[in-house]
């Protein structure tokens, strides 16, 4: 049985006030709040295990080396990763894209080439490819989602053509809450010879994901999202195309050998973690990926999913709000606007009077607020430890925002 009070015991934060209420956090799209075994393993690294790893061998590096390279095969059993050597560390997910983006594409890309992508996808997952289109001359192919949200794979599919080289889609989307058919897609871009990437930093944190089962060739993950520190992530490369790329970063780590007129690389994914690393972020991720597998990802994807129904039904009644994004199938993330003409910044900070923490603003996604036909929204994101009764103090805080703005 899942107990969401148990749970909600395990984050500090979720016991304090704000504006002398309760606090509701439903920023979880941005980022989410830590548990105590997080918190506790931060501080315990700092104060009796911190040490540089890999280069010392003293008993301090040693013991932090250790802590640090299990993270690896955490990682990888938990995206279903044929090997802890496809698990590249990044420290967000936008450093995992430019990863791809220049260690794996820019030597291929040249001028007329295209990469797909899905007008709903996070800048992270399109500024980089801006990148190659600007300086490579790459063409950016752009598919609509449909009035509920939702992708067709076909469409993705059909727009494969003979200058293809990359697709690029996120798994769920930041602000409808979509989750797209990436599998049946990333099938068809094999077959065609295609590259596939996806962004799962929304994805992973609300229900499981095994890569193997998607086919896909680049996963990412953010830490942060994951109840884990920032400063931490991992790109998921399959081990063939890790033997394609270049390193995108030098320094130490990746090298094997530095002579005055030449240099060896690192094996993957070494080759990809340049420098002093975010040694206690990526201990702490570990952290939270086993806090949560320790939940269960089926778990927690069921209380989602109970509390997205629960949110649909509290919001369909307010006939005064626009919901965008109304897949069936989608997460528990909720993009609205107060009808009237109020700025999403105004309906923010007022529910944020009532203690309930929402998003407001593009959210990282300006080619959906054009394809939507707005400059903002406000978004509800929900999380593991969030209750009904939050929907209800939500919804509460909204219709305070039509009384006062009519």
């Amino acid at each position: 049985m899942y107990d969401v009070e148990t749970v909600r015991k395990d984050f500090p934060i979720l016991s304090r006030q704000v504006n002398g209420t309760d606090l509701v956090y439903l920023d979880n799209g941005a980022s989410a709040q830590k548990p105590r075994a997080v918190i506790d393993t931060v501080s315990d690294v700092y104060e009796n295990g911190y040490a540089n790893v890999h280069r010392g061998l003293h008993y301090l590096s040693n013991h932090a080396t250790e802590a640090y390279e299990s993270v690896r095969a955490k990682i990888a059993g938990f995206l279903g990763a044929a090997s802890e050597d496809e698990i590249i560390f990044v420290s967000n997910g936008t450093e995992a894209m430019n990863i791809v983006s220049y260690g794996w594409a820019m030597p291929r890309i040249e001028p007329g080439d295209e990469i797909i992508l899905s007008v709903m996808e996070h800048h992270a997952n399109i500024v980089p490819w801006h990148f190659l289109r600007e300086r490579h001359g790459a063409v950016l192919k752009w598919i609509d989602v449909d009035v509920n949200g939702d992708l067709d794979p076909q469409a993705v599919i059909d727009a494969i053509g003979p200058k293809t080289k990359i697709i690029a889609l996120t798994h769920m989307s930041n602000v409808l809450g979509t989750v797209v058919d990436v599998a049946t897609i990333c099938a068809a871009a094999r077959e065609r010879g295609v590259v596939t990437v996806i962004d799962g930093c929304q994805s992973a944190v609300h229900m499981p994901v095994n890569v193997a089962e998607i086919g896909c060739d680049f996963y990412v993950i953010t830490g942060h999202k994951l109840y884990g520190p920032s400063g931490s992530g991992a790109l998921y490369a399959r081990a063939e195309r890790q033997a394609e790329m270049i390193p995108f970063k030098g320094g130490g780590d990746m090298i094997r050998t530095v002579e005055k007129d030449e240099i060896t690389y690192n094996d993957p994914p070494m080759m990809f973690e340049a420098g002093t690393p975010n040694i206690v972020q990526m201990i702490g991720l570990g952290a939270a990926i086993d806090y949560v597998q320790g939940l269960g990802m089926d778990n927690i994807a069921a209380h989602e999913q109970m509390l997205r129904d629960y949110t649909r039904e509290r919001l369909d009644g307010l006939n005064w709000l626009t919901v965008y994004g109304k897949s069936e199938t989608k997460g528990a993330i909720f993009a609205f606007n107060v009808e009237g003409g109020a700025h999403p910044h105004d309906i923010s900070t007022i529910v944020d009077r009532k203690g309930v923490a929402v998003r407001a603003g593009h959210h990282c996604a300006q080619p959906l607020m054009t394809h939507l036909g707005v400059n903002a929204t406000c978004r509800a994101s929900f999380g593991l430890y969030n209750t009904r009764e939050e929907v209800d103090k939500l919804v509460e805080a909204l219709e305070l925002c039509r009384e006062l703005f009519g």
